[in-house]
């Protein structure tokens, strides 16, 4: 009997996960469609203008850094049946997925939430809103800075005046969209660092032990995201150490708490 209960318990648990799927599939494919509709002036005024000067983030490092640059010598084309269409697919996926990140984790969040225990569920009581916070900023850190980098570096470079920068449309907006998912996943750095030392794999005099290591690590992995130019590198890094010392101090603080909890007993 009870081997039964813990079947029919077990398939209640996975029919509830696939339910949430399905609603997060949901609240992506609506904010998509709505994407779709206006895939026009986004690619032309969130996309292309990132190829010109008046966008955001070269006027300010024209007026503020004194960086200025003009129009940057990309000329676009699609050579493939379909391009265009699966790359419009693509963005209203991604900028649905985007749009509808906090209902998602929700969702996700729900099916977790009930098998921990109270005072854990005290202790990440807002976790939905602080990962949602994160990872917007992650992704407009990306969309603004790491993203524009590149572009304004790959396309000003040049191995002779005899070439021209011509881009598939597929690979300048995979391109800008990699780089704004991958730096909102990495602006979560602290919910994972919380997560790990939660479950003891992590506390905070590893992560002070091994901070020159991290450092390092940062460095070779902004080389990685950005244009291979110092510049680059130390606005992509800054974010992300500063990150890292906020994983430090979550981590100190739960080590306290749980030191706390055990001379309690």
């Amino acid at each position: 009997m009870e081997e039964v209960d813990e079947q029919m318990s077990f398939l209640a648990h996975l029919e509830e996960l696939r339910w949430r799927i399905v609603k997060s599939v949901v609240a992506i494919l609506v904010f998509g469609i709505v994407m779709w509709f206006f895939k026009e002036w986004i690619i032309q005024n969130m996309f292309i203008s990132m190829t010109k000067p008046s966008f955001i983030s070269f006027q300010f490092m024209c007026e503020y850094l004194g960086i200025c640059m003009d129009d940057i010598p990309i000329k676009f084309q699609s050579n493939k049946v379909g391009s265009q269409f699966t790359t419009a697919l693509l963005l209203s996926v991604v900028g649905g997925f985007i749009i509808a990140f906090p209902f998602v984790f929700h969702q996700m969040w729900g099916f977790v939430k009930p098998g921990l225990k109270y005072n854990e569920k005290k202790e990440v009581r807002g976790i939905t809103f602080y990962v949602t916070l994160l990872f917007l900023i992650g992704v407009v850190f990306g969309y603004l800075v790491v993203a524009p980098l590149c572009i304004q570096f790959f396309g000003v470079f040049s191995l002779s005046t005899e070439f021209e920068n011509i881009w598939m449309i597929a690979s300048f907006m995979s391109l800008i969209i990699s780089s704004v998912i991958f730096t909102g996943l990495l602006f979560l750095l602290p919910v994972v660092v919380y997560i790990l030392t939660k479950i003891g794999l992590l506390s905070a005099p590893i992560l002070r032990k091994y901070r020159k290591h991290s450092i390092v690590g940062v460095l070779i992995l902004s080389a990685l995201i950005t244009p291979p130019d110092f510049i680059s590198q130390v606005i992509v890094s800054i974010p992300i150490i500063l990150l890292y010392e906020i994983g430090i101090l979550i981590s100190a603080r739960v080590d306290r708490k749980r030191l706390k909890a055990e001379q309690g007993k």
